[in-house]
């Protein structure tokens, strides 16, 4: 297809559906997240022997769902600091367009978009009778208010994924019309997520700082009561675009529970939901849960700043992307929970490309002939420690598998604790470290995920280096329609530019492991944000 204008019709019935800073450590290696969102992957089946339950049994809620997760750090989407926010914030906002399970854009507010020739403008018309939580009216203005604040807002953290919108106009009610500086395709995913949720600008023009504690969207439910770092209770919303689909009529938010006792949390009846880590699946089956494992876009690697030394040296980054024994870390950090990963999207979505399965296969021979190869085989590096970082709540046992694999091929790590803000701090703030475990969740556009982990201001590319060939790549992606035939195959060409050009290694991905009681109904798949459409509570 060429970059002629594209329409995007609503389906005939709705369809069904994680930078930030913040993600819960469930089996993986850090809490910090690096998300807002890429696009995703197909659904995963649930676990073998884990079937959905009939309606004779027991009904632990009452008909509340009570979700063990995570509360977000603002409830205001421009201040919103975390990555994984966006699950919950997807509770109370709504947003022009949502993802589908498999990461594509789908109407949501705007029942279709059309670009103009050359990707330059994007029009979207909007459902009729739109309307926010409180009742009053939804319509153009109120979204050209609320785009305009996150990209002009001084304190907006939304505001460098909307440096390219020159103008956002509402020529009518029911219209509007997004000006690009230059041509992007990927608007459409890219406002799917908290980048592009609609606040009620009267909520922003009567207290816009209580935004972070009191929404003001068009979300699926609306918040009732919060209590900071405690819980929330929200009841369904009935001026939401698709309330036909919402069964939950309460429900109730609550810190992520410790993985010693999120099952007898479940069994209890304190949650009903609630996200476990690998570990936990045999306990919480055991216990006749229900677990679902989710694919998603979160994916373990390992960060590396290639201005410290011994990273550098081109060989020293290849010898670590040999050097690592992907497999066993799999089982240590999620008990065999999630895929080996040699890049940063997950098998079923556009960008995954499979000719780099294996790329960086464990080959610990491979790994020593490349030290031997580099600068720092002799002379004044040789012999020095290489400081591991690794945040607090890295998963019990990587650490030291990590220490070890490394300095089996040669390598000398230390491992250095730290807690998760002053990692951030001094591995994506200052740069003033050579390495670094954490975890991304890749974003709802793929060329904003792209930007994040390898562009020259990315927050996970601590060196802040990037290769022509892979800039070329990723502005050929974005000046690819996301329906155009050939998309899926120039971002993966883009993707493999990254993997075999870039430091940054990837370790293996990790799945959103959700165990439910039996009263709760089957949990959507939705590999970018959970979502609760047609969910039910017997």
């Amino acid at each position: 297809m060429s970059r002629a204008a594209i329409s995007r019709p609503a389906p005939s019935r709705p369809a069904i559906k994680q930078h930030n800073i913040g993600v819960p450590n469930v089996g993986g290696i850090s809490r910090r997240n690096l998300l807002g969102l890429g696009a995703a992957a197909s659904a995963a089946a649930l676990l073998a022997g884990c079937g959905p339950a009939s309606a004779s049994v027991s009904t632990v809620g009452g008909g509340t769902l009570k979700w063990g997760w995570e509360l977000p750090t603002s409830w205001d989407p421009i201040t919103s600091s975390a990555g994984w926010d966006v699950h919950v914030l997807s509770l109370v906002y709504a947003a022009l367009t949502k993802l589908d399970e498999s990461g594509n854009a789908v109407p949501a507010l705007a029942s279709s978009w059309k670009y103009n020739a050359d990707g330059t403008q994007v029009t979207f018309t909007l459902r009729s009778g739109l309307a926010f939580a409180d009742g009053s009216t939804l319509d153009a203005t109120a979204v050209k208010s609320s785009l305009e604040r996150g990209r002009d807002f001084p304190g907006s953290l939304v505001a460098s994924q909307l440096v390219n919108v020159a103008s956002v106009n509402a020529p009518d009610p029911a219209t509007v019309v997004i000006q690009l500086k230059q041509p992007d395709y990927q608007v459409p995913n890219l406002l799917a997520g908290k980048t592009g949720f609609i606040v009620n600008p009267a909520a922003v023009a009567k207290d816009a700082a209580g935004i972070a504690t009191k929404p003001a969207g068009a979300g699926p439910l609306t918040l009732t009561s919060y209590t900071q770092n405690a819980s929330a209770s929200l009841v369904s919303n009935p001026h939401y675009w698709d309330a036909a689909n919402i069964k939950i009529k309460n429900f109730e938010l609550y810190p992520l529970p410790d993985a010693s006792t999120v099952v007898a949390g479940l069994q209890s009846g304190q949650y009903n939901v609630a996200q476990i880590p690998g570990s936990q699946v045999q306990a919480a089956t055991a216990a006749g849960l229900v677990v679902q494992v989710i694919p998603s876009l979160v994916v373990a690697t390992l960060d590396v700043n290639i201005d410290k030394a011994p990273f550098d040296d081109p060989n020293i980054v290849q010898a670590l992307h040999f050097a690592i024994d992907r497999n066993a870390l799999l089982q240590t950090a999620q008990f065999g929970h999630g895929d080996v990963a040699y890049q940063p999207f997950p098998k079923g979505y556009a960008g995954y490309n499979a000719a780099l399965d294996g790329v960086y296969a464990f080959n610990p021979a491979k790994a020593k002939a490349l030290i031997a190869a580099s600068k720092y085989a002799s002379g004044e590096y040789a012999g020095k420690p290489v400081p591991l970082v690794i945040s607090t709540s890295v998963a019990e046992g990587v650490p030291e598998q990590l220490q070890a694999q490394l300095a089996a091929v040669g390598f000398k790590p230390t491992i250095e604790v730290l807690p998760a803000a002053q990692q951030t701090q001094l591995v994506y703030v200052q740069h003033s470290k050579a390495l670094a475990v954490d975890q991304f969740a890749g974003r709802d556009s793929a060329v904003q995920a792209f930007q994040v982990l390898f562009g020259q201001q990315g927050l996970m590319n601590p060196g802040r280096q990037e290769p022509a060939a892979l800039s070329a790549a990723l502005e050929k992606v974005s000046r690819t329609p996301l329906d155009d035939p050939s998309y899926p195959s120039v971002l993966q060409a883009a993707t493999a530019i990254a993997v075999q050009t870039m430091p940054n290694t990837f370790l293996y991905t990790v799945p959103r492991i959700l165990a439910r009681s039996k009263s709760v109904s089957v949990l959507p798949q939705f590999t970018v944000v959970q979502r609760f459409e047609g969910v039910s509570v017997s």
